[in-house]
Formats: C-alpha cells, sequence, structure tokens
C-alpha cells in the first residue's frame, strides 16, 4: 500500500518477545509488518461488524431486511370494520 494512504500513525507497544514473532511472520510471509498489521485490524472489524471500507459498508446496508417506514406514511389499521344496516 502506498504511503499517502496513510493519514495517521500511532504507537503500539509489544513485549520484545511478542514482536520477534510478528516481524519474523511478516518475513516467512514474504510481507511487512503494516500489512500484518492492516489484515489483525480488518479481522477484528469484520468480527464485530463494523464495515471496513465504502464498499463493505453499502454490500452490509443492501442486505439489511427494509423494515424503516418512510417519515410520512401512516400505520394501517388491522381492525376491521362493518357496517350496520
Amino acid at each position: 500500500m502506498p504511503w499517502g494512504r496513510y493519514r495517521m500513525r500511532k504507537l503500539i507497544a509489544f513485549d520484545d518477545d511478542t514482536f520477534d514473532k510478528l516481524k519474523q511472520l511478516a518475513r516467512d510471509r514474504m510481507g511487512t509488518f503494516q500489512e500484518l498489521a492492516d489484515e489483525a485490524f480488518a479481522d477484528l472489524l469484520k468480527k464485530h461488524g463494523i464495515p471496513i471500507d465504502l464498499k463493505d459498508a453499502l454490500r452490509k446496508s443492501a442486505a439489511l431486511p427494509n423494515t424503516a417506514k418512510p417519515a410520512g406514511a401512516k400505520p394501517k389499521s388491522t381492525k376491521k370494520t362493518t357496517k350496520k344496516k
């Protein structure tokens, strides 16, 4: 991913053993530490049902059932009325 895409940097602390294992995993996969972090955070967001990008958000909203009613709509009455003669 190009560096221009990243707008914010955050500092995350790891113990030495964990950091060494993550660096080795990145090397084994022929990737970068940043790619591991991107994958981990994307998985975490997915686990909690939070859309990762606009495309994911649109896909999720299209799959939701249409339970919302228009603002000006009146509820239909379920009572049946009969005319007296």
